[in-house]
């Protein structure tokens, strides 16, 4: 590093952003995460030994993935680089493999390599780590916001840990704003900030666990703010509210009235009133609320309280999920709505639902009979011989396709798991299900 290099380092470093300058340096101030890096779990003992395998840290944004890779930098004896992946490529591998190759032999000296954003490799860059992982060239870390087990290569993945991140808790995020209105040399205590415990807690429920979003708020609000007569700058609830550009409202996502509102916005759509179904659409979305998660309660709700009332429903259910996904909001708010008013207007029936409950009470009570023979499978070897598939009667050599034969195992006979309503298309289905059984007489 020669001394421009040096200077730009330095005033990269005094002039990052808050979230970047607020990042710890020893693992005992990492806030959250106790669950791998409490003391006595196995991450927290692999770093303060310096005895890390290839790792993989998975998790939303704001979490404490890069946070985590610094506090090992800061800790291990061996060398540390960094990468990202979206800007590095094969070359700036090859750069990196080849200095840990002259570390690891002239001083014996082992290399860390973080790649941030890991899964933005494609499987060729992938593939071209396995075998300095493997042969321990360098030890990996990775960081990923998606799913390692579908985004990362599998021979890679099988050489590393991987280390699930979650969102933090409010009470983290907090802990965090306090520390950085405090802290008068990383933070933002040098501008003699108040922040105001109602501020506070608001900046930390509309993160959504992500402490980078919070500390951002809070920066721009001491930033933008006059000092008051005191010579203090306050933080309240209007000017957080200011800096995040949304009102405070009553919804904690991890807390009662999440839990609240979506079991409100759940019955209103069983209970057939697209006008509450839609309110409650509407608090959920504007508090912040993942909309993939409000996506899933409306598919359950389509498949357990509409069910084959109206077959229609889960499938616009499911349409309505991917495209809130793919286009992202606002645009989405329309979409689940859409999905929204349809599960709530359609008929209702829980028959299939009451059906798989009890039919997995009868499987879980031990009647598991055994299949009739001639349900059995006849294509694998010796099946003919054990006389497997004689005896079966194919529906379709039937009038009205159907043709009467026993299906549930010997002991079942009689037992009925599907009673189908009268509501909606099931009312066709259990009038379909009567002319059949007529047919048997």
């Amino acid at each position: 590093m020669d001394l421009f290099d040096y200077m730009r380092q330095n005033t990269l470093e005094d002039e990052a952003p808050l979230a970047s300058r607020m990042r710890p340096s020893a693992l005992e101030d990492v806030v959250g995460q106790q669950h791998i890096i409490g003391k006595g779990k196995l991450l927290y003992r692999a770093i303060k030994a310096d005895k890390l395998g290839s790792l993989i840290f998975y998790g939303p944004p704001g979490t404490g993935k890069t946070t985590l890779a610094r506090v090992i930098a800061a800790t291990t004896s061996a060398r540390f680089e960094q990468i990202n992946a979206t800007t590095a490529g094969k070359k700036d591998m090859e750069e990196v493999v080849k200095a840990a190759k002259d570390a690891l032999g002239m001083y014996g000296k082992k290399t860390i390599l973080f790649i941030d954003e890991i899964h933005r490799f494609n499987k060729g860059q992938q593939d071209y780590l396995l075998p300095f992982v493997e042969d321990g060239t360098v030890t990996l870390i990775g960081a990923t916001t998606e799913n390692p087990y579908f985004e990362v290569n599998g021979a890679l993945l099988s050489r590393s840990r991987v280390f699930e991140l979650k969102a933090l808790d409010k009470e983290d995020i907090m802990a965090l704003l306090r520390r950085a209105a405090e802290d008068p040399v990383k933070g933002m205590g040098s501008y003699h900030v108040a922040l105001e415990e109602e501020a506070c807690e608001f900046l930390a429920d509309m993160a959504g666990g992500d402490a980078r979003a919070a500390l951002n708020a809070l920066e721009l609000g001491v930033l933008t703010t006059e000092p008051g007569a005191d010579g203090r700058i306050h933080i309240t609830l209007p000017v957080a509210e200011e800096c995040i550009q949304k009102r405070a409202v009553r919804y904690d996502r991890d807390g009662d009235n999440h839990y609240d509102t979506i079991s409100a916005f759940i019955k209103s759509m069983r209970g057939t009133d697209p006008d509450a179904a839609l309110y409650y659409l509407a608090r959920m979305l504007y508090a912040g609320e993942d909309i993939r998660f409000i996506s899933r309660r409306i598919m359950i709700c389509a498949a357990e309280d509409v069910g084959l009332a109206d077959p229609q429903a889960l499938t616009v259910a499911v349409s309505a999920a991917l495209a809130a996904e793919r286009i992202g909001m606002p645009e989405s708010a329309l979409i689940l709505a859409e999905a929204a008013a349809y599960v709530a207007c359609a008929p209702k029936s829980n028959a299939a639902s009451a059906g798989i409950f009890g039919a997995q009470s009868a499987v879980q009570g031990g009647k598991l009979g055994d299949i009739p023979v001639y349900l059995k499978d006849a294509h694998y070897g010796g099946a003919g011989k054990l006389g497997h598939g004689l005896g079966y009667k194919y529906a379709h050599d039937y009038p009205h396709h159907y043709v009467k034969q026993q299906y549930l195992p010997d002991g079942m006979e009689d037992v009925s798991f599907y009673r189908p309503s009268d509501n909606g298309y099931e009312k066709h289905i259990a009038e379909w299900l009567r002319f059949l059984k007529e047919q048997d007489r």
